[in-house]
């Protein structure tokens, strides 16, 4: 398998989900080949960054200039993944991948992207229209909408207010921890009425690695269904699409 290098702590409670996930998805790739001996899993290395930090160097879209931090804060961590032996990368959270084309910029490994994999599961299960619901960034994050657009997916944002700042508040409580009514709140704002933009079939795609924890028994999941809402897990479908690229070629 190929050595992974995640770069974590935006927040620290996904990047935990990542790592054993990761894990358990090799130990069955393992016994599914019965082969002998303990379970193999991933050799992995953690560049666990400052969730305050990173928000603190946010810039403004159309300014290149105030994304500067931003991007080198995790471009440096990339590097120092490349630098530990890692054959590749992965960002552990949505809000980075706006950017990561210009946070790829000198990084010598590939790095495989959590909104590709939330497009290509959005295909998959045959989805035609997408919810986009996550920090204010990747919600409106056209690079997001354009890898959807990739597979004929057409995506948006809330356009309710309301609704996107009643997102930012549960996705705050859930990088704190805070799961009670978690799933109750989550469930509203996915049936909240969306006017003319989509119809109410419409897919929602958790593109927070926090959200998914409003539904703790189905979080490992990279799409499901609960009360009539189809959600397409982001964290779950970014692990999917590592763990494979880390196997790719190894039969």
């Amino acid at each position: 398998m190929k050595k992974i290098g995640i770069v974590g702590g935006v927040a620290w409670l996904s990047t935990v989900d990542y790592y054993s996930e990761i894990c358990r998805r090799g130990e069955r790739w393992h016994l599914a080949r019965d082969r002998p001996g303990p379970p193999s899993t991933p050799e992995m290395t953690i560049e666990s960054l400052d969730l305050n930090k990173a928000v603190a160097h946010l810039g403004v879209d159309g300014d290149e200039e105030s994304w500067s931090q931003f991007d080198e804060y995790h471009r440096a961590a990339l590097k120092r993944l490349e630098a530990s032996g890692a054959d590749f990368a992965i960002i552990a959270s949505n809000t980075p991948h706006h950017r990561l084309d210009s946070i790829a910029r000198g990084v010598g490994i590939p790095i495989v992207s959590i909104f590709a994999a939330a497009a290509k599961e959005g295909a998959r299960i045959g989805a035609s229209q997408v919810l986009i619901l996550g920090t204010a960034l990747t919600m409106s994050s056209q690079k997001f909408r354009e890898e959807f657009a990739e597979y004929g997916i057409e995506a948006a944002s809330p356009e309710d207010q309301s609704i996107r700042s009643a997102t930012a508040r549960l996705i705050g409580d859930l990088q704190q921890g805070n799961l009670e009514g978690a799933a109750e709140r989550l469930g509203n704002i996915a049936k909240a009425p969306r006017g003319t933009q989509f119809a109410a079939s419409a897919t929602v795609c958790l593109a927070c690695t926090e959200l998914p924890f409003a539904f703790p028994a189905l979080k490992t999941l990279p799409t499901f269904a609960v009360d009539g809402v189809s959600y397409i897990n982001t964290t779950a479908a970014h692990i999917d699409a590592a763990f494979d690229f880390a196997v790719e070629r190894t039969g």
